[in-house]
């Protein structure tokens, strides 16, 4: 047997006067019910569908009851949650007549998988048919389970930030405090910083390359737009927590800081366009890199033009952007296509 306090330190429970749960090892529990009300409601309210006929959307959400909680025991994540959801829907014909519906998600929970996740479509009562149900029952359905999926995954990413802490050695690793500067102190590492970035800008230039890359996707330019400038999506497709501010001069970050960057022109199911750079680049060097989106009929084909890239990493930028964006938008969303 062991000696007092030579135990294996992953076995070790110590008291600390601060409280702090050392080794993840004791039972905490986070309610995730008001932060999943609200996602919820966000994911659910952009779910649209269209076709030749004309277009259906969500556009209330009339029932959400139920909760959602995590629980941290020993290092491991236990989800628990549980909601019985129904929402009104609206279509509106290519001539302009309106249909009204409503859609009932009984079982969305931790028990059921997602392709088990019972999705009824229906008209409201009164209205007479129309070819607008069945779009919403079949392109509306998959958007839905879309936006549940997606439900999930942040739920799973972005909301359990913090709950378990990595561990060296036994103990917990603190994220180390930046310091905090007098005011008078906080001006002069300004104007540091300042002349720092001056004297790099007149050092020796790095050679830059460009690239261009096309793709579509089985969606609409307006679906995909969103996508890309959406937090929550924008953590669904990159399986990993994200900041995105959807705003011009809004800044960005991806893959756990790898991928940084500024919006610097946002307009809506036609341009995306950013200053952005991979964590590795030499400091304060950026890209510019241009999103065009291109209606196809029904497809929507993305045009990437990237400039002032590193040459040495040419490559690893264009994969990154295959994989990363390209290949893990279509696979999250079910948007797949040919690569032109």
């Amino acid at each position: 047997m062991a000696k007092w306090g030579e135990g294996d330190p992953r076995w070790i429970v110590e008291q600390r006067a601060d409280a702090t749960n050392v080794n993840n090892w004791h039972w905490t529990e986070r309610d995730a019910s008001n932060w999943s009300s609200e996602k919820l409601k966000t994911l659910f309210l952009s779910v649209r569908a269209e076709n030749e006929e004309g277009s259906c959307e969500v556009t209330e959400v009339n029932k959400l009851d139920g909760e959602a909680s995590i629980n941290n025991r020993k290092g491991k994540l236990i989800f628990f949650y549980e909601w019985n959801i129904k929402l009104a829907w609206t279509g509106t014909t290519n001539t302009g007549v309106k249909y009204k519906g409503h859609v009932e998600i009984p079982n969305l929970s931790d028990e059921n998988d997602i392709d088990d996740i019972e999705i009824s479509v229906s008209l409201a009562k009164d209205e007479p048919d129309t070819n607008l149900l069945a779009l919403m029952r079949k392109e509306g359905v998959k958007k839905i389970a879309s936006a549940l999926e997606t439900y999930i995954s942040t739920l799973k990413t972005e909301f359990t930030q913090g709950m378990i802490l990595p561990t060296v050695n036994g103990e917990q690793s603190e994220p180390t405090p930046l310091p905090v500067c007098k005011p008078e102190q906080q001006k002069a590492s300004e104007c540091a910083a300042g002349k720092t970035l001056k004297s790099k800008s007149v050092g020796v230039k790095i050679p830059t390359c460009k690239i261009n890359v096309k793709d579509v996707f089985l969606t609409s330019p307006d679906e995909l737009y969103r996508v890309f400038i959406t937090q929550e999506l924008v953590q669904a497709f990159t399986h990993s927590p994200a900041v995105v501010e959807a705003d011009k001069g809004g800044k960005f970050q991806l893959l756990d800081g790898s991928v940084t960057g500024e919006f610097t022109e946002l307009v809506p199911e036609k341009q995306i366009a950013m200053k952005w750079r991979f964590k590795s680049w030499p400091g304060g060097h950026f890209a510019t890199i241009n999103l065009t989106f291109n209606d196809k009929a029904g497809e929507t084909e993305v045009c990437l033009e990237g400039k002032g890239i590193p040459a040495s990493e040419e490559e690893r930028t264009r994969e990154g952007w295959q994989r990363y964006y390209f290949e893990g938008i279509k696979q999250t969303f079910g948007y797949g296509a040919r690569l032109l």
